[in-house]
């Protein structure tokens, strides 16, 4: 599956291939800099080799070539892990950073993004499991439906801002990889450091109040409006899982989900 592309772009391989659902890697050498080689798997990794394209290598990770599936990215070299930070004391100063490299995303360029896929196309999929499930699947998705028809503050959108797709890039920083090239209310990409399942502590509700805090006063964003999205973006991540199924992690994700509706009650 890589052998064309390290022909073409004159690559070495520098590693062990990393398989995912989504996604095949490969670590290389290009022009003896460190690099990724990644062949989407499906259409949403495809469009999102795009949108780095677009960033060009300001907030998130370089691209030094792209083709059909393939792209050809500049590769994290740093040792230090926002999700180890997060479960080490520093979860605080991790979410700092995800606001951080997330405000540099949504800087406008003037450059035009190709055909962007709208936040309410991204929520498809969560009245239908509303109506399915009810509860608060359903408070959920009557947040999301309110939040989608009143949008604010519009920006292109990474879609999935998380402690494992921010890494870090050593002297340039922390960088983004791993977009959806969504378009909607720049609030959505917050709602996801609150949701990251591999994060253990996303369950307690004191931790989700000072995060709370911490992202509303970073991102400059209400609070009363982050938890809503909050609510919104949990409630879509349990519906993916209750598709799968994945019973446990679509209780966490409504478990999520609740804390936020209890503090939007409050």
């Amino acid at each position: 599956m890589f052998a064309s592309y390290l022909d073409r772009w004159s690559l070495m391989s520098d590693g062990e291939p990393i398989i995912t659902h989504s996604s095949r890697l490969l670590p290389v050498l290009w022009q003896d800099k460190p690099a990724m080689l990644k062949v989407a798997a499906d259409i949403d990794e495809r469009y999102g080799a795009l949108l780095m394209q677009w960033w060009d290598g300001d907030g998130a990770a370089h691209v030094y070539a792209h083709e059909g599936d393939a792209v050809l990215l500049e590769r994290a070299m740093g040792r230090r892990s926002l999700l180890a930070m997060a479960m080490d004391g520093e979860d605080d100063e991790a979410s700092r950073i995800l606001c951080r490299t997330a405000a540099r995303l949504h800087a406008p360029r003037e450059k035009p993004l190709p055909d962007p896929i709208p936040l309410a196309r991204w929520f498809r999929d969560l009245e239908p499991a509303a109506g399915k499930h009810g509860g608060t699947l359903a408070d959920c998705s009557a947040i999301a439906n309110a939040l989608l028809a009143d949008p604010r503050d519009l920006s292109v959108l990474h879609g999935d801002i998380h402690h494992g797709n921010i890494l870090d890039f050593e002297e340039r920083g922390w960088l983004a990889i791993d977009p959806k090239r969504l378009h909607g209310e720049r609030g959505f990409d917050f709602a996801n450091i609150f949701a990251n399942e591999e994060l253990p502590a996303i369950t307690d509700p004191a931790r989700f109040r000072r995060q709370l805090a911490i992202v509303s006063a970073e991102a400059e964003l209400e609070p009363k409006r982050l938890l809503r999205w909050i609510a919104a973006y949990s409630g879509l991540s349990a519906a993916w899982f209750l598709s799968d199924p994945n019973i446990e992690q679509a209780e966490t994700a409504l478990t999520v989900a609740r804390i936020a509706l209890a503090e939007l009650r409050a």
